[in-house]
This record gives C-alpha cells, sequence and structure tokens, in this order.
C-alpha cells in the first residue's frame, strides 16, 4: 500500500519525466514542422505543468504530522470504564449507563429501560438501589443533559468510621504509653528504694498512686465517651434548665467567676445529656476566663444563652484570651488539652450529645471566645429517604 509521502514522489517523477520527453517530442515536432504533433506535445508539456504546480501547492498547504506521537493515549471511553464509581449520563426522562459499574448496578448494556424515577428529577439528591443508598453526583452538561456519579454512602461512612478508628487508637496508644511510661520508671524507683531502704519510698509511691489515678480517670473518661446512649428527647424548659445549670456553676466556682444567664421558651432535648454537655461547655468557658490575663479590674465572666425559635440554640461565651487559630482545628479531638490535669473529653463529649441530637457544637468566628450548640427541631419528624 502506497503512504502519500510515496504517492507525491511518484507524481514529481512521472511529471518530470513527462516534462523530458514532452520538451524534446516540441522540439522534433517544430523541426519537422508537423503541426499537429506539435500541438498535441504543448498539451501535454501544459498538464504536466499544470501536474506539477497543483502536487507543490498541496505539499505546501498539508500541516505535517508531528514527528512522534504519544503512545500511551487511551480513549475516554476506555478510561471511564475503569472507574468504579457508577457513571450514567441523564437526558430528560433517558438514562443511558456509561461504565462497567454502571451496567453492573442497573444489570443493563446501555440504555436503562425502566430507571428509578430519582435519577430522572434533578431535584433529587439520593437514590436507594440494590439493597444500599447512594448519593447523586451530578453536573449539568445542557439543558436536559446531566452527567451523574452514584457515591455508595455506606462505603463512604464505613471508611469514615475507618479512618475514625484508626485516629481514636493512635490517640489511645499515645495517651496510654505517655501514662504507663512514668508510671514504669516509679515503679522501678521504688523497688531500689525498699531494696536500699531509702526514706524516699513513702514519696515514690505516693507520686506513684497519684498517675495510676491519673491514668484510672483517663480511662473512665473514654468509656464514658465510647458509651454514649441515645438521647431520650422530651420537653424541657429553659429557664428550669439554666437555673440548675447556675447552681452547678457557683458550687463549682463560687465568686470567682461571674455568670450571666438568659433563657427563654420550651425544647425538645435529653435533658440529663444536656445538662452533661452545658456543664462541659461551662467549666471550659469558667477555666479559660480565669487563665486569662488580667490587665484591667474586669472580672472573669461566662454568658449562657438558651433559645428555643427554630430547635434549640445554646451559646457560651467567655472572657478568655481567646483560641488561637492554631488550636481551632484541634479542639473537638478527643483527649486534646492544654490544660494541666484535663482530660480532653468535654468538648468531644458535648458534640457527641449535639449530634446525637441531630444538631452539632462549633466554635463561631467571633473575637470573644462563643461556642454555639445547636440542635434542630425534634418535634417534626424528618421525612424518610
Amino acid at each position: 500500500m502506497l503512504t502519500p509521502e510515496r504517492r507525491r514522489t511518484l507524481a514529481a517523477l512521472g511529471s518530470g519525466t513527462t516534462l523530458t520527453l514532452g520538451g524534446a517530442g516540441l522540439v522534433l515536432a517544430w523541426q519537422a514542422g508537423v503541426w499537429g504533433s506539435l500541438l498535441g506535445t504543448l498539451g501535454i508539456v501544459a498538464w504536466a505543468l499544470a501536474l506539477g504546480c497543483w502536487i507543490a501547492l498541496r505539499r505546501a498547504s498539508t500541516t505535517p504530522a508531528p514527528l512522534t506521537a504519544p503512545s500511551d493515549t487511551l480513549p475516554i471511553a476506555a478510561l471511564l470504564d475503569q472507574v468504579p464509581v457508577p457513571l450514567l449520563r441523564i437526558d430528560a426522562t433517558q438514562v443511558r449507563a456509561i461504565n462497567r459499574a454502571a451496567r453492573a448496578l442497573f444489570v443493563a448494556d446501555d440504555r436503562l429501560t425502566a430507571p428509578p424515577p430519582a435519577l430522572t428529577d434533578p431535584a433529587t439528591q439520593h437514590l436507594r438501589h440494590a439493597g444500599r443508598r447512594w448519593r447523586i453526583d451530578a453536573v449539568t452538561l445542557g439543558p436536559d443533559t446531566r452527567l451523574a456519579a452514584l457515591i455508595d454512602i455506606a462505603a463512604e461512612e464505613h471508611a469514615a468510621q475507618e479512618r475514625a478508628s484508626d485516629e481514636m487508637i493512635d490517640i489511645l496508644g499515645h495517651e496510654l504509653l505517655n501514662g504507663l511510661s512514668p508510671i514504669v520508671s516509679l515503679a522501678d524507683s521504688a523497688m531500689t528504694a525498699a531494696a536500699r531502704g531509702d526514706a524516699m519510698l513513702g514519696d515514690i509511691l505516693s507520686t506513684l498512686a497519684r498517675r495510676v489515678e491519673g491514668l484510672e480517670g483517663f480511662t473512665r473518661a473514654y468509656r464514658e465517651l465510647a458509651r454514649l446512649p441515645d438521647p431520650l428527647p422530651g420537653p424541657v424548659a429553659l429557664d428550669e434548665l439554666a437555673a440548675d445549670l447556675a447552681r452547678l456553676f457557683r458550687g463549682r466556682f463560687g465568686d470567682r467567676v461571674a455568670l450571666g444567664v438568659a433563657a427563654d421558651g420550651t425544647a425538645r432535648i435529653d435533658r440529663d445529656q444536656m445538662i452533661q454537655a452545658l456543664w462541659a461547655l461551662l467549666q471550659n468557658g469558667a477555666e479559660a476566663a480565669l487563665a486569662a490575663p488580667a490587665p484591667a479590674p474586669v472580672p472573669a465572666d461566662v454568658t449562657l444563652t438558651l433559645t428555643a425559635a427554630h430547635g434549640f440554640v445554646a451559646d457560651v461565651r467567655d472572657s478568655g484570651a481567646g483560641i488561637a487559630a492554631a488550636d481551632r482545628a484541634r479542639i473537638f479531638r478527643p483527649f486534646h488539652t492544654d490544660k494541666a490535669g484535663g482530660s480532653g473529653i468535654g468538648l468531644t463529649l458535648a458534640r457527641r450529645i449535639a449530634r446525637a441530637h441531630g444538631g452539632d457544637l462549633t466554635l463561631l468566628d467571633t473575637h470573644a471566645t462563643c461556642f454555639r450548640l445547636s440542635v434542630p427541631d425534634m418535634s417534626t419528624p424528618r421525612p424518610v429517604e
């Protein structure tokens, strides 16, 4: 099979040969006076010149092919077919499977004969199919065309739980080693002191006992965090809840920290768990207020605000020095604390209680430190997806 370059070479060779023979024939016909042959030869020469010019113009206008072509370029369809996430093309009411994962999920070769209504509704973000729940992540390609990826929610949650478990195990291992190392060292010192009859034995054993109590307290705090039961919501008068917290606060901090309280309405929450969460926030705020430098005679104070306009919202604000930007991402990590003797459980437990209620605990982006615990209105049942 002749390549384009070889065909052009043969055409140029043929044109040159024709011109040469035509020129010789033209000279002979002119000398012999054969006018018919002369006209024929002129026609052949003109045709050869035109052919050569045409070939030259084509060669000049043709863009040369690249010297090397990438050999590792794969077709887009082959790449999409290897993606483990089901991909779908949705055109109005028609749905087509783009890759192997989508064809296996819907048991279809290409077009889905009876697509689930959730796929053709642009407002729907979740799909239940094949016994699993999927999140629909769609990108609009045109007026009625979308490219949708189906994300397995259970697999995503499982991966998040695995990451959380790995982080928890890492933190537990770190904290336990930190607690056990001095205990082992003190035990060795106690054995040496006992063998020598050293008078320091009593002090060593006393320190050892305190370290054991600290490790026991850490273990109990972890168990309390890990065994949090499901909340049992019920109507709670917020003014009564605030009064109970105020009494606890005065009993713990007395006149050292001023507490301001504002509460109104009734919320549907688990009273016992919410007292536990808010008490952790109040203690955290009071300790931060006491630890802050006092350049002016302004007393340490904490403010608690409870509202029930749309669900339940609790704000706890303190007069402390604030939280550094570098620490904001770590304050909710289990066992993270910068306080001597602190367990690092309080904020983590408060957030877990808030999330068990369907809400959350956040640190507001304000000048003064303010934690907000918010819970949606639990009297209205949430729709089943």
